[in-house]
């Protein structure tokens, strides 16, 4: 295995962690997701300029409207999967995150892109994986509100992707700065105002967790995930993301001890792989 797969491998590895460490965190989503943008903004702005990498400030104000409304995106979209992974299992909330694709890919024609019978099955398949998932086969609604803050967070992650489509050319790096940055700006004033950062339960050890989720499962994955992109396939990078949920759910299951059932397993193996077909079958055409 070359150096770039395996800085992808970890990278996905490290994102599949998050949801782990926010459970412990007792901290309001919406502060850890301020924490989480502000401290990758920071560690980004720091790699590029020890490894001498000059922002493209043309790039950067030619693309600003649109990075602003994917930045906003982005910071709501924490929030709302920090939330999922409060009001259910992080194998859940994790799943129902990857309908990602496959809302960007029922949004296709908004890009000029042909909406397929196949990829309208797919999606199908895909929004019945998250009927078993869910759990509303067997319980009811009674856990409903984690899988809506999942898949709002999903919605919220198609819409960066949508608009990441839209952006004129800029570097990787530039983008994502500037995301961060919005979403941290963003999410500050709704911490003031709901009094975010008081959390009296908080000791040393939910700092140094907030800490890796903002410096470990942020600057350093983002970083890895850049830096490796480039020089590996959009489909091995495809593939390889799919590592993210694989290792959530086994982490939920081992570690949290929350196991899926067998209804959830049917709906992880809908949902992932139609989302996996759905984008393979974009790329292809």
């Amino acid at each position: 295995m070359n150096k770039a797969k395996g800085s992808m491998l970890t990278a996905m590895a490290i994102f599949g962690t998050v949801g782990i460490f926010v459970k412990y965190i007792p901290m309001s989503s919406a502060t850890i997701a301020f924490f989480r943008g502000l401290a990758g903004l920071i560690f980004l702005s720091l790699v590029m300029l020890l490894t001498g990498k000059k922002p493209d400030f043309f790039a950067v104000r030619k693309n600003l409207p649109l990075l602003a409304v994917s930045g906003v995106a982005l910071g709501c979209n924490w929030i709302l999967l920090f939330e999922a992974y409060r009001h259910t299992t992080v194998a859940v909330a994790t799943i129902c995150y990857y309908l990602a694709p496959v809302f960007l890919v029922l949004a296709s024609p908004l890009l000029g892109e042909r909406l397929t019978w196949k990829k309208m099955l797919l999606s199908a398949v895909a929004l019945t994986g998250m009927v078993f998932v869910s759990g509303v086969l067997k319980d009811g609604f009674a856990g409903i509100k984690g899988i809506l803050y999942a898949v709002g967070a999903a919605v919220l992650y198609a819409t960066v992707m949508f608009l990441n489509k839209k952006l004129g050319p800029i570097d990787a790096y530039d983008k994502t700065v500037v995301q961060l940055g919005v979403a941290a700006v963003v999410i500050l004033p709704y911490c003031l105002l709901t009094n975010g950062f008081t959390a009296p339960e908080m000791t040393g050890v939910s700092y140094l967790l907030l800490a890796v989720v903002g410096i470990i499962h942020t600057g350093v994955a983002y970083w890895l995930y850049f830096g490796s992109m480039k020089k590996l396939s959009s489909q091995t990078v495809a593939i390889f993301s799919y590592l993210d949920p694989v290792v959530a759910i086994l982490l939920s299951a081992l570690w949290l001890s929350e196991p899926l059932g067998w209804q959830g397993i049917l709906g992880a193996i809908l949902i992932l792989g139609s989302a996996l077909l759905s984008e393979f079958s974009g790329r292809k055409k």
